[in-house]
């Protein structure tokens, strides 16, 4: 495989060094390119320094630098500003999903004992007007307009909006307010929540610091061919921690530009517009861009020509000629014309499509994170990829397989590291429960347990079988992983999504079950029976080159799409 080259990344030593540094290198430089009333807004590094440091002191005036600000709302420069300017004034950032229906909200505010919450416009009225459900909270800052707050309550909070925020902070600095720099970060201290993938109150809370962001932030910036030239397109929720580390932290430390999505319907129209050379994605928004691409070529009849062609290409890059460019510049161009790597995690995506993507004349770094790491555990490297495996332990990251039977081909992916979590806020049972413990041997003492199940290669390359917690265990003792069986149906065209599950029988046998969405699209003028006759047959065909233990015994057709978290993950709990 091709190697990248790139500039060798800088180390952070904590994210306030790393705001100034990259201010002092980039300067005026475009950090972010986003739209804001119809008008395209240019932040710089200068402006999140600037932004950042006026946030932080005005936390102190207000004295809350060392409390805890939740934040909400789409990816903006003002998430980034709102979650930095708090870690590094020595407060404890907890960014919520936006898609939390709104009487869930006051349940994750309160489990982490905010002080002050900062909100985008879509939840104006909506946190003031509960704001009797959150008596921590003293201080609601509404990102853009103006709100109002039942100035009767007894805990008394405050309106404050954010540019008179930022304008406190910077009348705080000019009367030499020096308190942001004074302050010393403690690299071990907690400073982030992260509540896990769900919209209740019942998701855990995971406790992050900036030992555990940097370590993260640091080692995507190490695996991955980036630098300065890299420009983004910014595609999923900030909230979640693989895009704010693995993308707008890393991004900052490299002195790489990005651009804000504006929305999901607009995301090819602004890759054509952006034309970003990079991109941070999960598999669903590969898979769909993957789809897309094969669409139209089918749909012009070069489905033949186009295969060849890559057989040819292929050929040529085993000898050091790439024309892919040449060869495949209309398919590119689809996506700006100037894409030439992807970073994908946070589920497994088949290698068929890895490999697709190679022949064009895309790299995809297939990575794996989980939340409690900061998220950062493997990606592949640079040059060195192999498609079916999310790659090597990043730097100093140590990774290993606790298997019940040393006989066992399986086990459980256990972790240690800097990046790894200091626990579940407020919950020593399950923190307890996520570690080993051996007093008596403290080499296997401390690790996280990821919950995936998989093997390591000779080569140290981690594979990934399926998560613990979906395994299907059959009557006669066998495991079968949803995982594996839903890649094979996701190489079927007539399926555009599916999830594999066990469902226990009057008999006390445990079914195989494949609840699928067909793809309604490809399936047009059919009637509901002809369309269940199709996957059910397509489903027997997959069975054909399975294990007999393995086959999927019962389908369900669903007609509407899975229910997923704004990750674009399927909420695997809804379906039994």
């Amino acid at each position: 495989m091709k190697p990248f080259k790139f500039d060798p990344p800088p180390r952070i030593k904590d994210f306030r060094d790393m705001v100034l540094s990259s201010a002092s290198k980039y300067g005026d430089k475009d950090l972010y390119v986003y739209k804001e009333d119809k008008q395209e807004v240019h932040f710089s590094y200068n402006r999140l320094k600037d932004e950042t440091e006026r946030f932080g002191t005005a936390l102190n005036v207000l004295g809350i630098d060392d409390c805890r600000v939740a934040v909400i709302g789409p990816t903006s420069a003002k998430l980034t500003v709102t979650y930095l300017g708090t870690v590094n004034a020595g407060g404890v950032i907890v960014p919520l999903d936006r898609e939390i229906t709104h009487d869930q909200l006051p349940n994750f505010i309160n489990r982490a004992e905010c002080s002050a919450v900062v909100y985008a416009p879509d939840f104006n009225g909506v946190l003031t007007g509960m704001a009797d459900k959150m008596p921590c909270v003293r201080y609601f800052i509404p990102m853009k307009g103006e709100d109002t707050v039942d100035d009767s309550l007894p805990s008394s909070p405050v309106v404050m909006p954010w540019e008179d925020v930022l304008a406190l902070g910077k009348q705080a600095i000019d009367d030499n307010n020096n308190s942001y720099y004074l302050h010393t970060i403690d690299m071990e201290k907690m400073c982030a929540i992260i509540f896990t993938s769900g919209t209740t109150g019942t998701s855990k809370g995971v406790m992050l610091s900036q030992k555990n962001l940097v370590a993260a932030a640091w080692a995507s910036c190490d695996v991955v061919p980036y630098d300065s030239h890299t420009r983004l397109l910014s595609v999923l929720p900030q909230h979640h921690t693989y895009e704010m580390t693995c993308s707008h932290l890393a991004v900052i430390n490299l002195g790489a530009s990005e651009y804000i999505n504006d929305s999901l319907k607009y995301t090819m129209r602004n890759m054509q517009n952006y034309k970003p050379n990079a991109l941070v994605l999960v598999p669903l928004f590969v898979e769909t861009i993957y789809k897309k691409i094969w669409d139209e070529i089918r749909k012009k009849g070069l489905e033949k020509k186009v295969r060849m062609l890559m057989k040819v290409s292929d050929g040529l890059m085993k000898v050091g000629i790439d024309l892919r460019k040449k060869f495949f510049g209309q398919i590119l161009s689809a996506l700006g014309g100037e894409v030439q790597s992807m970073i994908c995690g946070g589920a497994p995506i088949s290698p068929s499509i890895l490999k697709d993507f190679y022949s064009f004349g895309i790299t995809i770094f297939e990575g794996y994170g989980i939340t409690e790491c900061a998220p950062l555990v493997a990606c592949n490297p640079n040059g060195a990829a192999r498609f079916g495996s999310v790659g090597t332990p990043v730097y100093e990251e140590r990774v290993r397989i606790d298997k019940q039977q040393p006989s066992d081909e399986f086990g459980e992916i256990v972790v240690k590291g800097d990046n790894v979590m200091l626990g579940y806020y407020n919950d020593e049972e399950a923190t307890y429960a996520t570690f080993t413990h051996d007093t008596q041997n403290l080499e296997n003492d401390g690790w996280f347990k990821t919950g995936d199940i998989g093997y390591i290669d000779k080569d140290n390359y981690i594979y990934i079988t399926g998560r613990k917690k979906n395994v299907i265990i059959l009557s006669n003792g066998k495991n079968v992983f949803p995982e594996e069986l839903e890649e094979h149906l996701s190489h079927c065209d007539l399926i555009k999504e599916s999830v594999i599950i066990g469902r226990k029988q009057d008999s006390g046998e445990v079914a195989i079950t494949a609840l699928i969405h067909p793809d309604y699209e490809r399936l047009e003028g059919k009637s509901d029976e002809e369309i269940e006759t199709a996957i059910k047959n397509a489903v027997n065909d997959i069975n054909r080159a399975l294990p007999s233990f393995k086959h999927m015994t019962e389908v369900e057709i669903k007609r509407e799409e899975f229910e997923k978290t704004t990750s674009k993950k399927i909420k695997r709990y809804l379906y039994k």
